[in-house]
């Protein structure tokens, strides 16, 4: 079995891969989307789609769980905006 490092994939495919986990969640619990739009290493901004687009929590979302969870692992990140 190979032994995964988190250092063989870049910074952006680390942030993307994150990203592609929440949208896991978010879709199969919540009916809603987040998708990766761009990263300059320091502001990632992200769309949420799906159910989150019309719901009133969408900020609660981008805060609390997205913004939340990327600054857990990724603390360089300034900034996580809603696109």
């Amino acid at each position: 079995m190979a032994e995964h490092n988190h250092k063989n994939f870049s910074h952006e495919a680390q942030v993307m891969g994150l990203i592609e986990q929440l949208d896991a969640y978010i879709s199969q619990y919540h009916g809603g989307s987040v998708e990766l739009v761009s990263f300059d290493g320091k502001i990632l901004r992200v769309h949420l789609g799906g159910a989150c687009e019309a719901c009133d929590l969408q900020e609660t979302t981008l805060r609390g769980w997205v913004e939340g969870t990327v600054r857990q692992f990724f603390p360089e990140i300034t900034r996580v905006e809603g696109v």
